[in-house]
C-alpha cells in the first residue's frame, strides 16, 4: 500500500499541531511534508531574549487560556503531554486617569454610585447573554439569538455612564485587537467575560511559550522545509494536489494526496489557487474571515524593578492607546535575569503607530506609564519592538454561523482533500488553533484508514466526519492573546 503524501503549508502552531495529531492517531502509511516560508517554526508563538542582558520575553502570543474547570481542555492536556511546566497569570487592575481601579469600591470612590450601578447592570446583561456553559459551547457565534452577531458597540452604547462605557472598552481593547464597531457583540462579550474566573483563567509556559512549538517539532517524523514559500496550489489530472514553492530564487513542484493550508487568513492572499472552482471557493473563504486586527509589542528591560509594590500581578490595563495591556514579563520567570515590562498595543492605535521607528515606539510606551512609574526611565537597559499587523481576526468564526465542515473544507466537491486550519476559524487563540488542527487532522486520519476501525487506542468513532466533529468540537475561549 502506497504511503499517503500529506502537505502542510505553514509551520506555525496550526501546522505543527495538525502534523502532530495525524502522527499520533494514524495507523496507516503516510508521509508529511511541512512547508514554512520563514526560517523558523512557531509562527505567532515567539519567545525572544534581549541582546545586552539575560532576560527573555514573549514577543508574540502572550498567554494561554485555561478552561479545564468546565470540562476537557485539549491544549492544557497537550502541554502536560509534552512535559511543559506552566505559570499562572493574574490581573484585575485598570489604571484610569493615573489612578488604579481594581474593584467596585475603587469605581464607587472615583465615579460614584451611579457608575457602580451601570457597571453591575452591564455585567449582568453580559452573563445573561452568555453563561459559562454557553461560553464553553461548540460554537459561540451560534449561541443565543441572531442579534448577538451585531457590533459590540451596540452593547457599549447602552451603558448610560460615559466613564463606565470608556472603562469597559479600554479594559478589553487589547483583547479584541480592534475597535468595538468592528467586531461582533458575541466576541466583545466573550472577551469581557474571560476576565471572570467562572469562565476561564490564564497561564503561560514557564521558560517561554515557544517551548510549545519547539517540543512539537522535536516529536515530528516529517520532512520540514524552511524558507519554502508556497506560490500556488492546483489539482492535478490524477486528482492529487500540486503545490509550487519558491526557495532561494528557484521553483519546485510537489504533489500530495491531501493538503492542509495552515496560514493566517491574510497570508492566503499571497497564494494563487488555480482552477475556477478552487479560486472562487478560496476567495469566498478569505472574504468571510477578512476582518484584520492588529498588535504591536513593545518590551523593555530595566536594571531595577521600580514597579514593585504597585504592579503586583502579571499584568494590568492602561487607559492609553485606546486601552493597552501592560505585562510584568518578569512574573513569568521569577528570580531570573533583569526585570521586564511589556506593552501590548492593539487595534487602530497599533496600525497607526506601526510606521514609527522602534526608538519612537519605546518612547511612547514609556510616556504611557502612570506618573508614579515615571522615574523608571533612569533604569532602562534595552527595548525591543515586534509588529503584528493583520495577525489576528477581529471577527473570528466570521459573521455567519458556518458548519465545521464548511470552515475546514472550502471546496469539498472537486478538492475534498484540501483543508484550512487556523485560529481565525474559531477564536483567535492558541486553544482555537488546536481545535481547528484536531478537526482537520482527524478527518485526514479517517481518510487514511482503509475501513473505519474502533479500538481502545483510537478515537471512539473515527470513521465519519460527523463523529470527528462531535469529538473534536472547537473550544470557545475568545480571549487575551
Amino acid at each position: 500500500m502506497r504511503a499517503w503524501e500529506i502537505g502542510i503549508i505553514g509551520g506555525g502552531p496550526g501546522g505543527l499541531m495538525t502534523a502532530y495529531t495525524i502522527q499520533k492517531w494514524a495507523n496507516d502509511p503516510f508521509r508529511i511534508t511541512l512547508l514554512e516560508a520563514s526560517d523558523r517554526l512557531g509562527g505567532k508563538i515567539l519567545t525572544r531574549q534581549f541582546d545586552s542582558v539575560s532576560a527573555h520575553y514573549e514577543a508574540g502570543a502572550a498567554e494561554i487560556y485555561d478552561y479545564s474547570h468546565m470540562g476537557e481542555d485539549p491544549l492544557k492536556e497537550l502541554i502536560a503531554e509534552l512535559g511543559l511546566p506552566i505559570a499562572r497569570m493574574e490581573g484585575s487592575t485598570a489604571v484610569v486617569g493615573d489612578r488604579p481601579l481594581a474593584n467596585l469600591d475603587d469605581m464607587h470612590d472615583r465615579y460614584g454610585p451611579d457608575a457602580v450601578k451601570a457597571f453591575a447592570e452591564f455585567n449582568r446583561r453580559a452573563k445573561d447573554r452568555i453563561t459559562p456553559q454557553e461560553f464553553y459551547s461548540p460554537d459561540p457565534e451560534a449561541v443565543g439569538d441572531p442579534s448577538i452577531r451585531r457590533g459590540f458597540d451596540v452593547a457599549l452604547n447602552a451603558i448610560p455612564v460615559p466613564e463606565v462605557r470608556s472603562y469597559v472598552e479600554q479594559f478589553i481593547h487589547s483583547d479584541l485587537a480592534t475597535e468595538p464597531e468592528n467586531t461582533s457583540l458575541a466576541y466583545g462579550l466573550q472577551n469581557y467575560l474571560m476576565n471572570d474566573h467562572a469562565y476561564m483563567s490564564l497561564y503561560g509556559i514557564a521558560g517561554g511559550n515557544e517551548a510549545l512549538p519547539r517540543e512539537l517539532a522535536k516529536r515530528l517524523n516529517a520532512e520540514i522545509r524552511l524558507r519554502h514559500r508556497v506560490a500556488s496550489i492546483e489539482k492535478t489530472a490524477e486528482g492529487r494536489m500540486a503545490v509550487t514553492t519558491e526557495c532561494r530564487g528557484s521553483r519546485s513542484v510537489s504533489t500530495f494526496d491531501a493538503v492542509v493550508v495552515a496560514l493566517p487568513n491574510a497570508a492566503m492572499r499571497n497564494v494563487v489557487f488555480r482552477g475556477n472552482r478552487l479560486a472562487s471557493a478560496m476567495a469566498e473563504h478569505r472574504a468571510e474571515y477578512d476582518h484584520p486586527a492588529h498588535y504591536l509589542r513593545v518590551t523593555i528591560a530595566f536594571r531595577k524593578k521600580f514597579w514593585h509594590g504597585k504592579l503586583n500581578e502579571s499584568y494590568c490595563m492602561l487607559d492609553q492607546f485606546g486601552g493597552c495591556c501592560l505585562y510584568d514579563e518578569s512574573s513569568r520567570n521569577p528570580g531570573g535575569g533583569y526585570p521586564v515590562l511589556g506593552w501590548l498595543i492593539a487595534g487602530e492605535a497599533a496600525e497607526a503607530l506601526a510606521g514609527l521607528s522602534d526608538e519612537q515606539l519605546i518612547e511612547k510606551a514609556l510616556d504611557s506609564l502612570p506618573s508614579y512609574f515615571s522615574h523608571g526611565r533612569e533604569w532602562i537597559v534595552e527595548g525591543r519592538v515586534h509588529r503584528w499587523l493583520d495577525a489576528v481576526n477581529a471577527i473570528p468564526g466570521g459573521l455567519q454561523a458556518r458548519t465545521l465542515d464548511w470552515r475546514h473544507r472550502p471546496e469539498p466537491v472537486d478538492h475534498p482533500n484540501l483543508f484550512a486550519v487556523g485560529d481565525y476559524l474559531f477564536d483567535s487563540t492558541l486553544n482555537g488553533v488546536l481545535d481547528s488542527a484536531n478537526y482537520a487532522a482527524m478527518w485526514i486520519v479517517s481518510l487514511l484508514a482503509d475501513t473505519p476501525k474502533e479500538s481502545h487506542d483510537r478515537p471512539a468513532a473515527l470513521g465519519t466526519p460527523r463523529a470527528i466533529a462531535d469529538k473534536y468540537r472547537p473550544a470557545p475561549v475568545l480571549a487575551r492573546r
